[in-house]
């Protein structure tokens, strides 16, 4: 069992990754009233979230060598006090610039603070209890986007943008402060060195496939080579990686790729991010544009559907822990596909009661799966390989990320301007659009069942042994 002190040091991770995850959809609501105030156009709004998600996708890489070399508490206040100075910055941004800068700020704390959570909790919990405390964890990080939009529509029905930011700027505050005192650090430091080479390709690669796919929708030449230039930044990344295997100084260590359950449960959860991303994307597009729903509307509807994956997940977690992963993972997953063929055939006229049902299905569905792959993927590794494959899950689902919302806008948006040739009305052209797009996210939630059904019911414990922690 987990001692009281690994559950405080727990409880305090949680709490942090809990602000720095609520921070990443709170803006979501925002982007109209900022269009506004800072006089821009959607195209430029985008980049409030583009600038995001591709600082995670730069830093995620080099994560695990940053965590093998700083204690626990380090990080831990290096993490919260960057947030706390992008989220005071962004509060007092006096233009566009300085507000995308101080996105870029918090989405650095954030790319830390996760990998951060999922190396520690391998590391103090027994190998019989991390599905239960797995499941406490995933309350975390389901609870807060969902909060998200909502808090940020009630914030703005009656303030202005800026405390959005101002609100959690004290929470995150204290979190920081009283967190760092009590936080203990888990295992030993490593003096191991940086390879600027990788890193440079890390950059390149994981930067510019992002940054390529998010503007897909908008295909040019230059989207085209951003796309090429990313996956041979990665090609090469990949190739210094192995070559620096070699002598045990690799920046991620992609050894961990050589556990099949690890490989696997890699795959399978980059597609269900990458459908999870997309539909939430074409949901919010649903609601408001062919449902005409207000934006703090839209945040209560999908509200339940988040607290219903939150809540079960200490329940998910007892589940594995005494039946395995198998009896969660397929009936999940199989809930999960039909939640996504439901909502590709809603139109104008469906009542949002079945819309409230679907969403709640999908994120049950969603929430059966990732707790047994995250414990299982992880728990299959030796414990010096925890904190790089955490940092390969979190980059690879940002690639998933961006790839699902390509993706589903191009069906989107090129069935609807194919119906819209046609003569069909505007809002059924649109409808029909969303048919396609959650039909493409369907269809590969069924090849990700077929990849969790090869999983096996639980891994066997590679190191049993917990590692100390040092006050």
């Amino acid at each position: 069992m987990t001692s009281r002190h690994d559950s405080s040091i727990l409880r305090w991770l949680v709490a942090a990754a809990f602000v720095v995850i609520l921070n990443e959809t709170i803006m979501m609501n925002a982007i109209p009233r900022l269009m506004v105030d800072l006089r821009i156009n959607e195209s430029s709004a985008q980049w409030l979230s583009t600038a995001f998600m591709l600082t995670m996708a730069v830093i995620i890489p080099i994560t695990g060598w940053f965590l093998s070399r700083v204690t626990t508490r380090q990080a831990y206040a290096i993490a919260m006090t960057t947030f706390c100075v992008g989220t005071l910055l962004a509060a007092v941004s006096w233009s566009f610039t300085i507000l995308v800068l101080a996105r870029v700020v918090q989405a650095s704390a954030t790319a830390v603070m996760m990998p951060l959570l999922m190396t520690t909790l391998m590391r103090v919990v027994s190998p019989d209890d991390r599905g239960r405390v797995m499941g406490m964890v995933s309350l975390a990080m389901s609870v807060a986007p969902a909060l998200g939009p909502a808090v940020s529509g009630i914030v703005l029905q009656f303030l202005s943008w800026r405390w959005i930011f101002l609100v959690v700027l004290p929470i995150a505050a204290t979190i920081a402060i009283v967190g760092s005192r009590r936080l203990g650090n888990v295992g030993e430091t490593q003096d191991t060195p940086i390879d600027w080479l990788s890193a440079i390709l890390s950059a390149v690669g994981f930067g510019a496939l992002v940054y390529g796919l998010s503007q897909m929708s908008h295909a040019s030449l230059m989207v085209i080579g951003l796309i090429v230039v990313g996956l041979l930044g990665i090609a090469a990344f990949v190739w210094r990686q192995i070559v620096l295997q070699r002598v045990d100084k690799p920046l991620l260590d992609l050894r961990t790729l050589r556990t099949r359950v690890y490989a696997v449960s890699l795959a399978a959860m980059a597609i269900a991010f990458g459908a999870m991303i997309g539909s939430m994307l074409l949901l919010q597009l649903y609601l408001q544009h062919a449902r005409h729903m207000t934006p703090l509307s839209t945040g209560l509807l999908v509200m339940p559907g988040g607290l219903a994956m939150g809540l079960l997940g200490p329940t998910i977690g007892r589940i594995y822990d005494r039946l395995g992963a198998r009896v969660l993972m397929i009936p999940g997953g199989a809930l999960a596909v039909f939640a996504l063929a439901a909502f590709a055939f809603m139109d104008a006229t469906t009542p949002y009661w079945m819309v409230l049902v679907a969403h709640v299905a999908l994120s049950l569905g969603l929430a059966a799966m990732f707790t047994p792959m995250f414990t299982m993927s992880l728990g299959s590794l030796r414990s010096h390989l925890y904190s790089h494959g955490s940092s390969l899950l979190g980059a690879t689902q940002q690639v998933a990320g961006a790839l699902g919302t390509a993706l589903v806008v191009v069906v989107l948006t090129s069935r609807a301007g194919a119906s819209a040739a046609q003569g069909v009305g505007e809002t059924a052209a649109y409808i029909d659009g969303l048919h396609w797009a959650f039909g493409l996210c369907a269809a590969v939630a069924v090849v990700m069942v077929g990849l969790i059904a090869t999983l096996p019911a639980r891994v066997e414990a590679v190191e049993p042994e917990v590692v100390s922690v040092h006050v």
